[in-house]
């Protein structure tokens, strides 16, 4: 009978590929509808935090397939104390900056080992060319930069600088030339040492005038080339940090940081008020403030919390925004913290600032929103990296502006050069949330800036960290830009106005073949060897008269019947809920140091034994193939018998002979009912020495063949090994020296134990030669051994089938960048890309991981079968649902498919990782609460993979695959108690014959006495 793989059990033959694809394509539409905020009003961003917390989980978190609206403004930018150099050149004054990062910051008589200021930075002073080249490599529209006020005016005031005219005039005329928009800021921190001196900086109220003076300067000389202006940088920074802790220029401690901020404001509002009145009309530009936020969310989502988040906000970021963009004055929540401190605003002044920006300038990054934040004012929250959920709170609060993200980005250490990749996941997450904060959120952001161009000063930080798309090496003389990967990144995303949707990264529909092997995993069967009470030997009298207990006869017995396997009630539980899912095949491993516990055959655990036997021959009875491990490591003793763990384990060649013959005793007694073995399941290679994985590779080859040999003929089965697989991808996908350092850890995790078996019966080359490498250089001293011929013939092809375990997907990369995440041995940094789907235990979900696992086994070994033996994630255990294994299951099963169908992969069967929460904890389809074992979401979404055979769509082929035998549900309780039924029929016998004589007899009587 012709079927499209479903109908296996009864199950609507529904697509799960389908559903989900539905659910996706809901999704935008859902999220606007559960939050898109209407007029806004002060504190209505409170209800940021609550919004996001009801988003559909993990739909909302995953990284976004789509394209930014056409004519969004892609740029990038840099400031000019960071990298123009040439501080003495060209007749420029002396900065704030300059006098501060001169300080004496080393006891005398010591060296810095580097520049620690901006005298030279970058040289971009001198390198101007330089930097538009590197603009027209990435194909930014818009260009970000600061004048230096000190080499326009350097002495703050008084007649302008040449020089300095001269050069921001051919920096506009080459922009122009290329077709790059500027983005102007006119200042970026670095106040004129002058004004300083003469008046207090910011604390003297001269400032605001002065400000005006130098903005009009810069109007009128550059103006008809400048589309967008921002009149100062994060001024929170210049308030709090210049005149309050004195972390930054002029270094104030204790000072009027309130009255600065005051002032910081006031001139804002006067250069905007300049622009509007007098040169809006012609050169038709838009002014703002580029102000800068960290994000900040509750430790609980309780009401007071939400408010201590919204206040932090408030505290940094909306001390300047609220005045500019809603009513002039400070948040409510500063007046009733701060009272009488906070400085009054006229009505007056209240209406000359309200209103004066064109568009909401954000700056977002490491630097500015998080290292420079005041732990106390987290108001005891916690920091998060979200820009979405701070572009919705902006939207929300401030009465959805258009919002232009003129700076974002991370940072990476300062020694690393080419290969950022810390930096490009970074960027990669936050332009991914601007793009959801766009398509899902309805956030009006028209423009975004990846900080910086190139390498620079980094303020604070000094030259610690790097920020730069182009490398510069400070230490150099001519300054190269050398572009990283993260050039290469930015460029290609910009090409594409985003991340468009790619065929690959569509699920398709489809099913497996027919006998396609579904399974399920558990490390361990729950194993209750307790006596019934029928196996007991002892006679017992009732106490009738006093205790009324059953009082066992000493030395006397009954003899002893056989043990039966209705015996065991722990096996007809789990198989009840095994049959449950509908899988084909149940994998679970042996107790090696159970069944031989002095690890020989001079005692042998003979219950336990008969428990294994009773268990896989009621596996077979349901139709669940049992697939079973003659080994698998734990932390405790390996899994040993203690005799073998106690005198080196493997380390120990006797291990290995030990090994075979306990293997020969599980085939005599268990083969008739196993016929799908697993030699060693997940040995790990992160806890073998070098000898121990020669060994453990001389054990599994001998076993495979022994049953080979020996038991191949009559038992009919099929073995091989279960190497954990997980998949290992480059960093930067533009590195060679990343693909170099993925493809050496390829073959030291799967490689080294995969190679001798399915490749050429040796070791990777490349173990080889690395080894060799580090041997070389006297630190190290690790020898791989050899293999004679003989053994390199014994171990080559000792498989029937390449069996993997797959979890989860690392990037490695080249350059040192966290040393927590450093292997010195093998020289790879572990990276992390932050948009992916993480589990509670921090486990990258990543399906296409599996997909690629499988194309190259088949690349490295051929048409080899392969089994997926487990596979599976965490969960979190206060959840009712587990969603994202249900997400995990759907679609790491249909990159398998896709491996099948588009690859050609010989994939024959798929297990999920794991049966349940009490072997498991966290990873099962079955929770387990209260001695009660309860059905997940994702058994039944698992389960109906399974009656589909993967996820037929409506041009899906008919499969023609053999029927099933039905089998009798209501037979299971008669074959199983088949002594007790004996036993029922001979007293029912007995009792029909006894009536039938009785019945009889009083007959005869009866016609007697007639």
């Amino acid at each position: 009978m012709g079927r499209r793989g479903a109908g296996r059990r009864g199950l609507p033959s529904r697509s799960p590929a389908g559903s989900m694809a539905l659910a996706a394509s809901l999704l935008p539409p859902l999220l606007l509808l559960l939050g898109r905020p209407g007029l806004a009003a002060p504190g209505q961003g409170a209800g940021t935090w609550s919004r996001f917390a009801r988003l559909p989980y993990p739909q909302d978190q995953l990284f976004l397939h789509d394209t930014f609206p056409d004519g969004f403004l892609w740029g990038a930018g840099s400031a000019a104390y960071q990298t123009e150099g040439g501080w003495r050149q060209g007749g420029k004054g002396a900065s704030v900056w300059d006098t501060f990062a001169h300080r004496p910051a080393t006891p005398p008589g010591a060296a810095p080992p580097g520049p620690v200021d901006g005298d030279v930075a970058s040289d971009s002073y001198n390198n101007l060319f330089r930097d538009v080249e590197g603009l027209r490599r990435l194909g930014v529209s818009h260009y970000r930069f600061s004048l230096s006020w000190a080499r326009l005016l350097p002495n703050g005031t008084g007649p302008p600088n040449p020089a300095g005219l001269a050069h921001y005039g051919r920096l506009l005329a080459r922009l122009r030339e290329l077709g790059v928009e500027p983005v102007v800021t006119l200042y970026h921190w670095d106040l004129p040492q002058a004004l300083q001196d003469a008046f207090g900086g910011w604390a003297s109220p001269v400032l605001p005038r002065l400000f005006r003076d130098y903005a009009e300067l810069c109007f009128r000389h550059f103006g008809g080339q400048v589309r967008y202006w921002l009149t100062m940088d994060n001024p929170y920074v210049v308030a709090w940090h210049g005149y309050g802790t004195g972390r930054l220029p002029p270094g104030v401690r204790g000072g009027p940081r309130l009255g600065a901020r005051r002032l910081l404001g006031r001139a804002h509002a006067k250069v905007w008020h300049l622009y509007n009145d007098h040169f809006r009309p012609t050169q038709r530009g838009k002014v703002s403030i580029a102000l800068s936020s960290h994000w900040i969310k509750p430790q609980r989502m309780t009401e007071k919390n939400i408010k201590e988040c919204q206040k932090s906000l408030d505290f940094v970021l909306g001390w300047f925004a609220k005045p500019i963009f809603i009513d002039g004055d400070y948040p409510d929540s500063m007046r009733s913290n701060l009272s009488s401190l906070l400085p009054e605003f006229s009505e007056a002044e209240k209406k000359y600032i309200k209103g004066t920006a064109d568009f909401f300038a954000l700056s977002f990054g490491a630097t500015l929103s998080f290292q420079l934040l005041d732990s106390h004012m987290k108001f005891q929250q916690l920091e998060s990296i979200s820009l979405r959920q701070l572009l919705y709170w902006i939207n929300s609060e401030y009465n959805s502006p258009q919002i232009f993200i003129v700076e974002n980005s991370w940072f990476v250490s300062g020694t690393t050069k080419k290969d950022d990749a810390k930096y490009i996941y970074y960027l990669k997450k936050f332009i991914m949330e601007t793009l959801k904060a766009i398509r899902y959120d309805g956030v009006n952001v028209f423009g975004y800036t990846v900080w910086s161009l190139l390498d620079g000063f980094e303020w604070h930080r000094g030259y610690s960290i790097r920020r730069g798309l182009f490398y510069v090496d400070f230490q150099s003389h001519d300054k190269k830009l050398i572009p990283k990967s993260s050039v290469l990144f930015y460029q290609k995303l910009i090409e594409k106005n985003g991340f468009p949707p790619l065929p690959e990264n569509q699920p398709i529909e489809g099913i497996f073949p027919c006998g396609f092997a579904w399974g399920i995993v558990d490390n361990y069967i729950q194993v209750d060897t307790t006596p019934a009470q029928f196996v007991d030997s002892s006679v017992y009298v009732w106490d009738v008269h006093q205790t009324k207990k059953l009082i066992k006869v000493d030395g006397v017995y009954t003899s002893k019947r056989k043990r039966h396997c209705v015996d065991f009630a722990a096996i007809r539980l789990q198989i009840s809920l095994l049959q449950e899912m509908h899988v084909t095949h149940f994998h679970f491993s042996l107790k090696w140091s159970l069944i031989l516990p002095l690890g020989n055959l001079s005692l042998i655990n003979h219950t336990l034994v008969h428990y294994y036997q009773c268990f896989a021959s009621e596996l077979l009875r349901v139709n669940i193939t049992p697939v079973v491990a003659l080994w698998q490591p734990m932390i405790e003793n390996q899994e040993l018998p203690v005799s073998l763990a106690k005198y080196g384990a493997w380390e120990n060649a006797e291990t290995v002979q030990a090994f075979v013959e306990y293997a020969r005793f599980c085939f005599t007694s268990l083969g008739d009912h196993v016929k799908f073995w697993i030699t060693m399941n997940e040995p790990s290679v992160k806890n073998l020495t070098y000898t121990a994985g020669h060994n453990l590779l001389k054990a599994h080859a001998k076993v495979w063949h022994l049953y080979d040999k020996e038991f191949r003929r009559s038992q009919k089965g099929k073995i091989s090994i279960a190497l954990q697989a997980d998949w290992v991808e480059p960093a930067c996908p533009f590195s060679r020296n990343d693909q170099e350092v993925a493809d050496r850890i390829l073959e030291f995790d799967i490689g080294w134990l995969a190679e001798p078996i399915f490749g050429n019966g040796d070791y990777p080359e490349v173990m080889r030669a690395w080894l060799h490498r580090i041997n070389g250089v006297d630190l190290y001293n690790f020898h791989l051994p050899y293999f004679s011929e003989d053994e390199k013939k014994l171990i080559q092809g000792s498989f029937d089938f390449f069996a993997l375990s797959h979890y989860t997907t690392t990037l490695v990369g080249s350059e040192k960048e966290d040393a927590v995440k450093y292997d010195h041995f093998l020289e790879v940094q572990m990276i992390n890309d932050i948009t992916w789907l993480h589990s509670p235990s921090r486990a990258a979900v990543v399906p296409w991981g599996l997909r690629k696992l499988l194309k190259w086994v088949k690349s490295k070994y051929g048409n080899v079968p392969i089994y997926v033996m487990a596979n599976g994630i965490d969960d979190d255990q206060n959840m009712v649902h587990d969603k994202l294994r249900v997400y995990y299951i759907q679609n790491y099963i249909n990159e398998a498919l896709k491996a099948y169908t588009l690859d050609d992969v010989n994939l024959q069967g798929y297990f999920v990782y794991s049966f349940n929460d009490k072997t498991a904890p966290k990873y099962g389809l079955y929770s387990y609460v209260a001695n009660q074992y309860e059905p997940k979401p994702s058994l039944n979404h698992y389960r109906e993979i399974i009656g589909n055979n993967g996820f037929p769509g409506p041009e899906t082929p008919e499969l023609q695959c053999p029927e099933e035998v039905a089998l009798c549900p209501e037979c299971h309780f008669f074959r199983t108690r088949k002594s007790l039924l004996a036993f029922i029929s001979f007293i029912f016998v007995a009792f029909i014959a006894t009536i039938f004589f009785i019945t009889y007899y009083s007959k005869r009587v009866e016609r007697g006495y007639k």
